[in-house]
């Protein structure tokens, strides 16, 4: 006889899962939706099984939150993007949604809105072994993504939106990583901190590549901060440093200790751009050994590197040759001073992808000898 999912609802009106010898083993497709047995995100936490799947209908599921304590979840919004308003609502205390499953993909889904009484309110708080989002917004929470520290937890964020997070405390940010083994952000838009940074990471490993980073009039602090050092590459982004930030400094490396075990930091074909009348691209922390800036753009005024000296190779400060730099498209034309300038990177450390707005990226053309900054000229 057939295995099946006995759905029932309860007295309450929410649904409950009856499940009749279904194997652990056996993923399901759980569908949440207003109408449907499983009308909000919490209530198909209560009845998920590792390895499922959940697909939330798009709409605003307000003052809903959920912690998920299941490994191997898909979950994602359908028909368009699903939007979690927190409304005063949380989960334990810390989050719109608690991950605390291992190996959980997020998609499609809008965070916003998250605020506890510790004012460290997040998004998502991730607290299992690895995580994957895809194509989700997080704005005006306290904390967009909060991640704790998991040394066996690969952590990567694709074509994303992390925009006017942060309490303003300066110690919530857009993106906050605790010690995780890997962080990999790739195509996504940070913007606008409230008081913090836009991306924080004590990763042991980190790679940022075809973002952009922008700070537009709030006041963020560092745009990259990358405190306890480790194995880092920033590649192919536009940075953008605001004229109200309190730090002028865009990449901080081992401010808070050269704690992770590698001091490794190549930092290549990135366009920053400074709206201040002074500040840093790169501090580094005394002792930082391996540091590399290669192919690098910078627009506007301050010093390449504080601290310790760092291997330099063609890198060019120039306000000349974008195609709408006061629209943040940093885009080469024709006759930049950029064009063919590169030196050698090795192929490890190299972009492969620019940004693409919103929130994409594309692969970068590869045509005689590399262009400096984020973007090679396409002619």
């Amino acid at each position: 006889m057939r295995l099946r999912l006995l759905l029932v609802a309860t007295a309450l009106g929410l649904a409950a899962a009856v499940l009749v010898g279904v194997p652990a083993a056996e993923a399901r497709t759980l569908h949440v939706g207003p109408g449907r047995a499983l009308e909000t995100p919490s209530a198909a936490a209560a009845v998920a099984r590792n390895g499922d799947t959940v697909e939330i209908d798009a709409g605003t599921y307000t003052g809903d939150a959920a912690t998920w304590t299941q490994d191997d979840l898909t979950l994602v919004g359908v028909g368009g993007v699903a939007h979690l308003k927190a409304a005063g609502a949380d989960a334990q205390g810390k989050a719109i949604w608690v991950l605390a499953g291992d190996r959980t993909r997020v998609q499609n889904i809008e965070f916003s809105g998250a605020a506890v009484p510790d004012g460290n309110g997040a998004g998502i708080r991730a607290e299992g072994a690895g995580l994957t989002v895809v194509h989700c917004s997080f704005h005006d929470n306290e904390n967009g993504i909060l991640a704790g520290a998991n040394a066996a937890s690969d952590i990567e964020i694709r074509r994303s939106r992390f925009a006017h997070n942060g309490a303003g405390d300066g110690f919530t940010h857009n993106l906050y990583i605790g010690a995780v083994r890997f962080l990999y952000v790739k195509g996504s838009l940070f913007a606008g901190a409230d008081g913090g940074h836009e991306i924080k990471s004590r990763a042991l490993r980190t790679t940022i590549t075809a973002s952009r980073i922008i700070d537009l009039d709030s006041t963020a602090s560092y745009s990259i901060d990358l405190p306890n050092g480790g194995d880092a590459k920033i590649t192919g982004n536009v940075v953008e440093q605001g004229p109200n930030s309190p730090n002028r400094t865009l990449v901080s490396y081992g401010a808070e200790g050269l704690t992770n075990p590698t001091t490794r930091l190549w930092v290549v074909n990135n366009t920053f751009a400074n709206a201040q009348d002074s500040g840093t691209v790169l501090a580094l922390a005394a002792g930082t050994t391996g540091a590399h800036l290669r192919n690098n753009l910078l627009v506007g005024r301050g010093t390449w590197v504080s601290g310790p000296t760092a291997e330099r190779r063609a890198n060019k400060r120039t306000s000349r040759g974008f195609r709408d730099p006061a629209h943040h498209d940093y885009r080469l034309r024709q006759g930049s001073p950029a064009i063919n300038r590169g030196a050698f990177v090795p192929a490890s450390r190299r972009p492969h992808y620019e940004y693409r707005h919103p929130q994409r990226y594309v692969d970068r053309p590869k045509r005689g000898r590399v262009d400096l900054g984020a973007f090679e000229y396409a002619g």
